[in-house]
């Protein structure tokens, strides 16, 4: 899994300090999340995101196949 906040972010024109007051998630996991160190995600957070930046799971994260190509 690969994840595209930083990319969503970017197109929402808003930084991740922004999205943790709206959202309530600390900016440390956050950035796990962003840097694409994050082994599991729970739904209440995707959801969290989802609706600060209006958009769905799909648009955050893509699949990577094992020589890197996104699925």
């Amino acid at each position: 899994m690969v994840c595209h906040l930083d990319a969503v972010l970017a197109d929402r024109g808003l930084t991740l300090t922004e999205l943790s007051r709206r959202t309530g998630i600390t900016l440390a996991n956050l950035s796990v999340l962003k840097t694409n160190k994050a082994r599991a995600i729970r739904f209440s957070t995707l959801t969290g995101i989802c609706e600060a930046l209006d958009t769905s799971p799909a648009e955050l994260f893509s699949i990577a196949t094992q020589d890197g190509d996104l699925v």
